[in-house]
This record gives C-alpha cells, structure tokens and sequence, in this order.
C-alpha cells in the first residue's frame, strides 16, 4: 500500500493555531459505518451517542513543559532542548541533582560531545554526552534544584510544528499549558497531548455518567515520534518509535465486564487504541493489566481486536493516525469524510475539532 494513497488536500488556514476559547466547544463529525453516513455535531452531543453500558478508555498521560531554552557556555549561541525520555533517573550528590535524557537539540551549529547548554537563568548545566543513529543527543543535566522544579518555572509547553509559536509570548505560553492538557491527566511523562481528550470537561463527564456511561483510564506516554511523517514510499516499511504504555487491573477488569454485559469499548484517541490493541495482539484478543513499550502500527488491512467506537482529531496528510482511522473506517470513507470536513471548515489537528466513528 502506498503512503500517497492517504495524501488529501487541506488550505493551511484550518489548521487551528489555538484551542476554541471555551474548552468543550468543538464541532464533531459522526461517520456511521453502518449506515454510512457523515452528520456535523458538537462535542457535547456525545451524549446521544454512546449508550448505558459502554466504556470510554481515556489515556491520562500529562504533559510536561519538556522545552527548554538556553545558549551554548562556550559561544553564547541560542539553543534549545526538546526532553524525550529518562534514561537515568535523577539522583542528588552533595546538593547536586543529575539526570540523563534523550534529547532533541535546537541550534544554529551541531551539537557536539562535551559541549554544553546553560539553561534556566544558567541554573541549569546541559552536557551533551553522545548521539544516536536517529540525531538525538543524551544530555546529562545538573542543578542545585530537581530538574522538573526548573521546567516548571522554565520550561515551555512542547507545542506540535505546525502550531506557530513565539518563544517571547507568555500569553500563548500560559495558553499552552493549560490547554494542551487533558482535565484529566495525571501520569507525567509525555512530549505531546492525547488530543481527542482535549475536547472533554468535568461537566461533560457528569452527563455521560448520568447517561450509564463509565470511563477508565490506561497511560501511553506521547512522544514527538506520533509526528514523525511517513518518509517510505510503501506504508509497511515504516516503522514507529516506542512508546511506553501501562494497562491497570482495574481498566483491564473494566473492560472484561463491559464486554460481557455487552457495552461497547469507546477509544478515546489514537493513543488509547494503539494501548489496547497492543495488549490485545499479545494476549490473544484479551485485554489484561500490563506495562511496556508499545511500536504498534495500525493501518489497513487490520483487524480491530479490542475497540468498537472511537472518537479521534483530524489528522495529517500520509500521517500514521490517518492510517489507523482508515483501518477503522475505510480508507475511501475516511478520505471522503476529510473532504467533507474541508468543505465544513472543521479546525484540523491538535487544537482542531474532533470525528467520532460508530
């Protein structure tokens, strides 16, 4: 299967800059696959949708401010870090915290070994240590405070690329990390939101459950990797970065007792998919409390094992989310529907509207 055969057309003004100014506001298209049928919503009308008895499984990973500036001790150059993931848990010596992270690595030269990036009003030392085959760098941080204490009060929300940013504006900044944040999330650990949560509010939840509708939760943390393009020709040489998934006891005996009274598995995301079809694929349809890395890639011909209904963001061109909704859906439905929503003005992508498959 071709990559290009999930490429479609999209004017760059509907790719949405900022969240709806109210949170649970967006619009939402429903794509009957019974019927075959495109309807144009809102969110809130979920509700009339999912039936007493289904599940929502909603993925409560937390974005962190995992974007760092600062600028080279030796030259004063401006650079940047993107924190991936932890490859040595922080540890404190005489007053010193130490940590080492993969990183990406923004500056006008290349980063090198030993050199070195003074960050958080130079409070913060960053080494680079190596690179891998994939360009990243492992950095060894150092501060008289814990790392997360100086993202915190430094750090900036790693917003997607197509989400134009000024590193100089605390208005977009304070937006950024209220708003590209789930109410719900909870687990520390992601580079990016699981934006089909983005959508819901407390207020939201308290109708759906007055509705019979449960929800549980299962973490993926999001990494930069669910942008990476699609740069093989055919789809099936592609492959995903690993991504580490947590499956509790409790969701898993959740979903075994919704499956047997008969309600519906309702996916909140991409994320959450990717998390159940994971551990469905290796426990052969069943759905148990697990950990791991999952490099699950879902994409036509598949067979679904462990969803029935999925509310899901618009996604990119040739992008492996596009691919795995038109898993779900039909890849010539699923493109239809994208021609549709171009034609409605629907707002694409991370602080986009929203389309929930039946």
């Amino acid at each position: 299967m071709l990559t290009a055969d999930f490429d479609y057309n999209l004017p760059e003004e509907l790719i949405a800059q900022v969240p709806p100014e109210v949170r649970g506001t967006s619009r939402m298209m429903v794509l009957n696959r019974e019927t075959n049928t495109l309807e144009h919503k809102s969110i809130c009308d979920i509700v009339d949708y999912l039936r007493s008895g289904d599940l929502m499984i909603l993925n409560n990973t937390r974005v962190f401010p995992a974007r760092i500036l600062g600028a080279w001790e030796d030259t004063g150059g401006a650079a940047e870090l993107l924190l991936l993931n932890c490859c040595e848990t922080e540890h404190e010596v005489e007053g010193i915290f130490t940590s080492q992270w993969r990183c990406m690595c923004g500056s006008g030269r290349k980063s090198r070994t030993g050199h070195t990036i003074l960050c958080a009003e130079q409070q913060l030392r960053a080494e680079v240590l190596n690179k891998d085959e994939e360009g990243h760098s492992l950095v060894c941080f150092r501060s008289a405070k814990p790392l997360m204490a100086l993202l915190d009060q430094y750090g900036l929300t790693p917003v997607p690329p197509y989400i134009r940013r000024n590193a100089d504006d605390p208005e977009m900044a304070r937006l950024d990390k209220e708003r590209y944040q789930t109410v719900y999330a909870k687990e520390v650990g992601a580079v990016a939101a699981p934006t089909a949560g983005l959508h819901f509010t407390d207020e939201l939840f308290e109708k759906l459950e007055a509705a019979g509708v449960r929800r549980a939760f299962v973490t993926l943390h999001v990494g930069p990797g669910t942008f990476k393009p699609v740069k093989a020709e055919r789809v099936e040489e592609h492959r995903m970065d690993a991504e580490f998934y947590e499956i509790p006891e409790e969701t898993a005996r959740a979903i075994r007792e919704t499956r047997a009274a008969g309600g519906r598995i309702v996916a909140v995301g991409s994320t959450s998919v990717r998390t159940l079809e994971t551990v469905a694929s290796l426990n052969n349809g069943e759905i148990v409390a697990a950990q791991g890395s999952s490099t699950a890639f879902i994409y036509p011909p598949y067979t679904f094992k462990a969803i029935d209904v999925m509310l899901t963001n618009f996604h990119l061109p040739q992008s492996t989310l596009i691919m795995m909704i038109s898993a779900l859906a039909g890849r010539e439905r699923v493109l239809a529907a994208y021609e549709e929503a171009v034609k409605a003005r629907y707002r694409f992508f991370s602080y986009g509207d929203c389309m929930l498959i039946l």
